[in-house]
């Protein structure tokens, strides 16, 4: 006998969105984890109306997503991190109109725990590997390859663990086709633990490490790991191979900075704050959610603030060296789980609370009066920029999804 429970009006929070073609159509698609239940959606081009495609109830948390295309493929997998104790890999059939289990590949006990992998998911930019991690100790990397008629196959899992070590984020670094790379914020606790007086508690510092998959001995190393000086919260990707120059943006509070390996010196820029802020002026700020567009020619970061706050971010370089980091006030949305910039022109936002909202990106900011931030700019330390929030100029609402999150005031 099987007892199913299924409530009478499904959950209406978004916890994570990905975005990408997973009908393989060339249509620009969203997938969003409502916590136990998993929705595709597909924004119409050209009138901007949300549509449901497919909505499945997992019986299960969904604690990690991500969206991956293997080398050369024409549409994009869902890989889940779950409370299941599996890796599982999802394909969209668009003639059965549903989601099909490609992969499922057991690692661990089941259920929300400390140091079995699933809080965490890492993608290769190419689609090679995926890393899959837990809160602590525990990572595992599979490697992602086709048979002899394309399909989708999945290696035994390469273990990268490394006790008494808590991990805040994880993110494949783009590093064209070079041996597949990740970055993870970790901090090493085990001092701090057997210190009974705290002190080195307070001097413990968070580290940027890189893991590398060695895809000819088939093993994955420590490659680098350097101490942090701010405590970050997490990371965003930055493109490489021929499209940029790889690395990492490690957003912490009061501050954005560049990383990469090699001779590449470290690129900091402070998060501008509003003029004349009503919240506490020594409370720091962070970024809460980010959301990258590329196309063969350019690309740029939105990231979003607690307070809601959007700003662009470009990287200029020079022979491959970034020299500098510049950010520009874009607008104001309520704040976000996820954000998704689609190639058609749209931005999806999962708000935390209150209803989501998919907005045309009407103009991309670069030729208002608006004034842009620089790493290049001289600063005393300490001190920040200032901006002004205003109504909405590059954004236009084109829909919105209900939701039963409401904004409480007290």
């Amino acid at each position: 006998m099987y007892l199913y429970n299924l409530t009478l009006q499904g959950s209406t929070a978004i916890t994570h969105a990905v975005h990408g073609n997973f009908s393989g159509t060339k249509q620009q698609e969203i997938v969003i984890s409502r916590g136990k239940i998993l929705e595709l959606l597909r924004p119409d081009p050209n009138t901007g109306k949300v549509h449901t495609l497919v909505k499945v109830e997992i019986f299960g948390v969904i604690r990690s997503m991500m969206a991956f295309r293997l080398t050369g493929g024409t549409k994009d997998y869902i890989v889940i991190g779950s409370d299941s104790g599996r890796i599982v890999i999802l394909e969209y059939i668009p003639a059965k109109n549903n989601l099909e289990k490609v992969h499922q590949e057991t690692f661990g006990k089941s259920g929300c725990r400390r140091i079995v992998p699933g809080q965490y998911l890492a993608i290769d930019p190419k689609g090679r590997a995926v890393m899959i991690g837990a809160i602590e100790k525990q990572k595992l990397v599979y490697i992602l390859n086709r048979d002899a008629e394309a399909r989708l196959t999945i290696s035994s899992p390469l273990e990268a663990h490394k006790s008494n070590t808590l991990v805040y984020h994880m993110v494949g670094v783009d590093v064209g086709f070079e041996n597949p790379m990740f970055a993870c914020l970790e901090i090493d606790y085990e001092e701090a633990d057997s210190d009974p007086t705290g002190e080195a508690a307070q001097k413990t510092q968070q580290t940027l490490t890189f893991y590398e998959l060695d895809l000819g001995l088939n093993h994955v190393v420590r490659k680098y790991s350097e101490p942090l000086e701010e405590h970050a919260n997490f990371l965003i990707t930055v493109p490489g191979g021929n499209d940029g120059p790889s690395g990492v943006l490690i957003c912490s509070e009061n501050y954005l900075t560049y990383k990469n390996l090699g001779d590449q010196h470290d690129i900091r820029c402070p998060i501008p704050r509003r003029r004349n802020d009503l919240d506490d002026p020594e409370r720091g700020m962070i970024f809460v959610c980010s959301a990258t567009h590329k196309t063969k020619s350019m690309f740029f970061f939105l990231a979003q603030t607690e307070q809601g706050d959007i700003f662009k971010i470009t990287i200029e370089t020079d022979d491959d060296m970034v020299t500098e980091i510049k950010l520009k006030y874009f607008d104001t949305v309520p704040p976000a789980t996820a954000m998704c910039v689609l190639k058609t022109g749209f931005l999806f936002v999962a708000c935390e609370f209150g209803n989501h909202y998919l907005y045309q990106i009407a103009h991309l900011g670069d030729e208002d009066d608006e004034p842009e931030f620089s790493s290049a700019m001289p600063l005393e330390e300490g001190d920040t920029f200032f901006f002004a929030p205003r109504p909405l100029r590059n954004l236009v609402l084109v829909d919105e999804l209900d939701s039963l999150s409401p904004i409480l005031a007290k």
